[in-house]
């Protein structure tokens, strides 16, 4: 399944983060962005489960995340 996940930082070191996410293997593309949110990644996974455990334990266990939110791909 295709899902998008939102990142709000508490500090701006989004360059890191964003050369960081791109060296894991369920993610497809991330980006920096303007606004609410500072970055957005695309990822692959197998299911809803292993989607939060993505999100869990790679991007919210990080003292420097903020905030996520996780937007499954409904249909294309």
């Amino acid at each position: 399944m295709k899902a998008f996940v939102l990142i709000s930082l508490k500090e701006g070191n989004e360059r890191e983060l964003l050369e960081e996410l791109k060296e894991l293997k369920e993610v497809k593309n991330a980006y920096i962005l303007f606004g609410e949110w500072d970055l957005i990644v695309e990822a692959e996974l197998r299911s809803a489960e292993e989607l939060g455990a993505f999100v869990m334990d790679k991007i919210r266990n990080r003292e420097d995340v903020r905030l996520t939110s996780s937007l499954i791909v409904a249909g294309k």
